[in-house]
């Protein structure tokens, strides 16, 4: 389905409790289906939408940082794509589907996507929960930023690979440490939080992590 200029993936159905959304790059879209069919195992009703970006490391960042690894930086567009969620995608969905009034909208993405999640919910209250799987926690200025202006949603998702911290690349070895310390920050503001470790690393089973992570904020409170 076409939206603005993008063509969105969407799958489920009618009578969706939950609307999914997540951003996705061009080396995610081939494991979409496993991804939505690991979610489809839960019982609540959902549409899912899979939105594309161009540029992964500058749409989904919320401001400009240099190279971390390799030559690419970050653009600092987050607030451009968060903007063509509100603003189109989501009344898109809305006008062509069936959806509740309260229909719990959760964003949701893996790595840099997660992250895009978690600062997306610091700007609106638009989402009921985010589905975070291995954030890019450790972006330069995200715990900072995070305590000047806290994560909206009350139910959130964190995940990480158990060697994911575990790098040469002394700004990424802080993922380990910032996801810990979001947790214990969403938990102590009362926030219904948790965080899940699963063995392997960063590039292992990303689809089935995301999907784990739709399905926990999805039958938290169904």
């Amino acid at each position: 389905m076409q939206i603005g200029n993008r063509p969105c993936r969407i799958y489920g159905g009618a009578n969706a409790e939950c609307l999914l959304l997540q951003m996705t790059g061009e080396h995610e879209l081939q494991s979409m289906d496993y991804e939505v069919a690991a979610i489809a195992q839960s019982s609540q009703n959902f549409l899912f939408a899979a939105i594309p970006v161009e540029s992964w490391n500058d749409a989904l960042s919320p401001w400009k940082v240099p190279a971390v690894w390799g030559k690419q930086g970050f653009g600092g567009k987050a607030g451009e794509t968060l903007r063509f969620l509100t603003e189109q995608v989501i009344p898109t969905l809305e006008q062509q589907f069936p959806l509740p009034e309260n229909v719990k909208i959760i964003l949701g993405g893996y790595s840099l996507a997660g992250l895009f999640a978690l600062w997306a919910s610091t700007q609106t209250d638009l989402f009921y929960g985010v589905a975070a799987a291995s954030p890019s926690v450790w972006f330069p200025g995200w715990m900072e930023f995070e305590q000047q202006r806290p994560i909206q949603a009350q139910h959130v998702y964190l995940s990480l690979g158990d060697k994911e911290e575990r790098t040469k690349n002394t700004i990424m070895a802080a993922v380990g440490d910032n996801i810990r310390t979001l947790h214990s920050w969403l938990t102590e503001r009362g926030a219904d939080c948790t965080l899940e470790w699963n063995s392997g690393g960063h590039f292992k089973d990303a689809d089935l992590r995301t999907a784990k992570a739709f399905r926990w904020v999805m039958e938290e409170h169904a």
